[in-house]
């Protein structure tokens, strides 16, 4: 196999593989009661938190579970649409790969919502899906400055050569 289509196949697995993570903490194996069992034993041990700091602290435990994973899979769908379509002048940013990767990434959180309204542990939210589309377009945004910082590092190097 080519050493392209290698990069293709390993970034698409990537992007597979943290999906169907996503796909085991959207079941009822990671509801909110199903955490709060683990969560809430370790924080009272660890600090002494008691039950009603617990659930303040759990709710924003769980979110920014969300932004993470979602952020994640963003970077992950941009690497892969990179992969697959290479971009003249070997440039590492463009608006294509990054639009793919967000509307990739609203479409998983979509779905997951969605899945979640069938199980009697979960709860589908739209405002899940507005956080978790929020997140993956937060790691867009630092992947392009990212990328524009290591642009002017080889423009600066280039210079001095």
């Amino acid at each position: 196999m080519n050493s392209d289509r290698h990069n293709v196949l390993k970034a698409w697995i990537a992007a597979i593989l943290w999906l169907i993570v996503i796909a085991i903490e959207s079941s009822a194996l990671l509801s909110a009661s199903n955490t709060s069992r683990i969560l809430y034993p370790l924080l009272h041990f660890l600090f002494g938190m008691d039950w009603l700091r617990f659930e303040y602290w759990h709710f924003y435990i769980r979110k920014a579970g969300h932004v993470v994973g979602y952020a994640i899979l963003s970077i992950l769908l941009f690497r892969a649409w990179r992969a697959t379509l290479p971009a003249m002048d070997n440039v590492t940013w463009t608006l294509r790969w990054s639009s793919f990767a967000i509307l990739g990434t609203a479409l998983v959180a979509s779905l997951d919502e969605w899945h979640q309204t069938f199980i009697p542990s979960r709860t589908g939210a739209v405002r899940d899906v507005v956080l978790d589309t929020c997140a993956g377009i937060a790691a867009q945004v630092l992947i392009f400055l990212w990328s524009t910082r290591e642009r002017k590092s080889h423009e600066r190097v280039r210079h001095f050569d």
